[in-house]
């Protein structure tokens, strides 16, 4: 599988996979299944890490395995969209409303459907109306989620989290790991980062949003200022080697901080922007959200390797001054939705908000193809 074919493979899974659960599970499960999916990706991220170790071993052509094998995830995954079903949403939308019944009866595992059946085919009959749905995400009374969604997106990955996830390696080698201790540790960051998921899912919806990036926040920059301050003392132009205490220190301070990204802005940079936009602009939101968060991840991949040769061990100086403004401005900016159904966001959310309810309209009325029309709510409580 070639390059683009593969970063093609990865747009259409991150982009359809979490629509296609918020459409197909049941309204309770919603927000924890959108973790769970953050938690697969790490799940794979580890398995990545356990495979490039284990072909390490095997010369002179283990590297070619090992890029073979990233070709059965894609084979299994091609497979398997043979056998899903379609949604009831995407039957209703198209007009196949039987269907869509008989879709959503057979994933309740019950008859009695037809509360929610009618409320899908509301729901459809609003979304059907609203022809632009990019243009209404431009307008004023959306900025305040437009703006956080693509803020969320690019602080994540200003985080350093693909840098160090991508590179640890390269990273560890130039501690003065071996190459096979260095590929080990990054089995170990990758099982850190799927424990710490795990965190996520049973606490988002007890301490918060907020609190979990507020936490991470600080977890996070103490230990890049720790990296830092560690590799420039023992990292310099006349000698690397760091020696075998504090390279281990650096190890724990790199688990330390993807545990803390593992249980934040990870699954929280997907969860927040899926219960964040109203009905009409929904999908023209998440594709926003998908796109911003490919395009800085390209950005932070082709431009680590150069930052970290001219910038040393100030690169984590560069990521921890992000980490700082991204606290901010979730302290100041991102109001909390723990509990906060989604058709309730505009009135409980931004228009309680200091500084986003000036950009909220007093009525509840808003344009739709130049016509001036109730706001519509969402058609489920999203809300656990």
């Amino acid at each position: 599988m070639g390059i683009d074919e593969a970063a093609s493979l990865l747009a259409m899974a991150v982009s359809a996979v979490p629509l296609f659960l918020s459409e197909i599970v049941p309204t309770r499960s919603r927000r924890g299944l959108n973790i769970l999916f953050q938690l697969n990706v790490t799940i794979g991220i580890l398995f990545a890490n356990l495979v490039n170790y284990g072909t390490s071993k095997i010369h002179p052509w283990g590297w070619m395995l090992s890029l073979s094998l990233a070709g059965i995830p894609a084979v299994l995954l091609t497979l398997g969209a043979l056998f899903v079903m379609d949604t009831p949403n995407s039957l209703i939308e198209r007009g196949r409303l039987d269907e869509g019944k008989a879709v959503l009866k057979k994933i309740r595992g019950t008859d009695n459907v037809e509360p929610e059946f009618n409320e899908i085919v509301e729901a459809s009959r609003v979304a059907q109306e609203v022809k632009h749905p990019f243009r209404n995400l431009l307008q004023r009374r959306n900025r305040p989620q437009l703006v956080i969604v693509v803020l969320l997106q690019i602080f994540q990955q200003f985080t350093g989290i693909n840098a160090i996830m991508f590179y640890a390696p390269v990273l560890f080698n130039t501690l003065g790991f071996k190459s096979d201790a260095s590929l080990y540790s990054a089995v170990i960051t990758g099982a850190v980062n799927v424990l710490s998921t795990l965190v996520s899912v049973y606490s988002v919806d007890r301490v918060g949003r907020r609190m979990l990036l507020l936490e991470a926040g600080v977890q996070m920059f103490l230990s890049q200022v720790a990296i830092a301050v560690v590799l420039g003392i023992k990292v310099t132009d006349h000698s690397d080697n760091v020696g075998h205490g504090w390279a281990i220190m650096v190890v724990v301070m790199v688990c330390t901080f993807v545990s803390s990204f593992a249980w934040s802005w990870g699954p929280l940079g997907w969860l927040i922007p899926s219960e964040t936009f109203p009905l009409e602009t929904r999908s023209a939101g998440q594709s926003v959200t998908v796109c911003v968060n490919l395009l800085f991840t390209f950005v932070i991949a082709q431009a680590f390797l150069s930052m970290l040769c001219h910038l040393k061990y100030a690169i984590f100086v560069f990521f921890s001054a992000w980490v700082l403004v991204m606290s901010l401005f979730v302290l100041f900016f991102l109001s909390e939705t723990k509990n906060v159904p989604i058709e309730e966001m505009t009135e409980r959310v931004w228009k309680q908000h200091w500084f986003w309810k000036r950009y909220m309209d007093d009525d509840n009325h808003h344009i739709v193809n130049g016509k001036i029309t109730p706001t519509m709510a969402p058609p489920f409580n999203y809300s656990i």
